[in-house]
């Protein structure tokens, strides 16, 4: 399947052949079923892009024609179907949540009135909360909170971009973005309003010097929004960044972990 989807990624008159529309939409069965993934740990213990399996998703979209579909009393018209089935997948959904065809939703997820994307993965245990949205392709770890009105985005193209990663335990605080392929550690917690991009400086202010990671929140890490000082032609203004203030203690949950770190340091969010 990869080969017959990477010759249709340069010769996109492939897309008439049979073959090549039968290993497409294989590659989309199998993502919906969580056997295929956009990303996953290597034997290395590092994150890997399937650049095929994206490619694959991409080529979907041309394969597929507008039509209506219905739900109950609403009506759609868009070219993706949308996942069904919860009650054999064993994921509770609470109207109107919306979750398309071509993404997974492990056993014991739980989904708000929320949105997920075609490529994304959802793992167990996880709680997308109302008006979260999971986008293109994001990988969701077991355990997983992410709290009202966040928006985890989609990362579709280049092929070969990362998507936005959130480990297994994190908790990501309401309306906290991640995009552009940001990368949230085990356990990590975002405070409210948190915005985490490909080339946000995130700072750790906990020991006597600045520690600075790029688009990478590491494990544990309880993070709060903050500034920093830039020179402009017009004078120096703080422009956004992110703070680590402290480290989730083992004994606490992610919400006390998260209100311990704020009250140490007297910050209010």
């Amino acid at each position: 399947m990869e080969q017959i989807i990477s010759e249709a990624w340069e010769n996109r008159e492939l897309l008439k052949e049979k073959a090549t529309v039968e290993a497409i939409e294989k590659v989309i069965a199998l993502v919906d079923a969580g056997e295929l993934r956009v990303a996953n740990v290597d034997s290395n213990g590092e994150w890997k892009t399937n650049e095929w399996v994206k490619k694959a998703i991409i080529l979907y979209f041309p394969l597929r024609k507008m039509e209506k579909m219905e739900a109950g009393i609403f009506e759609y018209h868009d070219k993706m179907q949308l996942k069904g089935d919860y009650e054999k997948l064993g994921v509770r959904v609470v109207p109107p949540a919306v979750a398309r065809y071509g993404s997974y939703i492990a056993p014991g997820a739980i989904l708000m009135p929320s949105y997920i994307n075609i490529g994304a993965y959802v793992d167990s245990g996880t709680m997308v909360d109302t008006w979260a949205t999971v986008g293109s392709c994001a990988q969701i770890g077991k355990d997983v909170h992410l709290s009202g009105g966040v928006g985890i985005g989609g990362v579709l193209e280049p092929a070969q971009a990362s998507p936005v990663i959130v480990e297994d335990g994190a908790f990501i605080g309401s309306r906290c973005i991640v995009v552009e392929g940001a990368h949230i550690g085990k356990r990590a917690v975002l405070g409210a309003g948190v915005t985490i991009t490909g080339s946000s400086k995130i700072i750790d202010v906990t020991g006597p010097e600045p520690v600075q990671y790029t688009g990478y929140v590491p494990e544990n890490s309880v993070v709060i929004p903050g500034t920093i000082p830039k020179s402009f032609p017009a004078g120096e203004y703080g422009v956004p960044c992110a703070l680590i203030i402290g480290k989730r203690k083992a004994s606490t949950d992610l919400k006390t972990s998260l209100n311990d770190a704020l009250r140490e340091n007297n910050v209010t969010v």
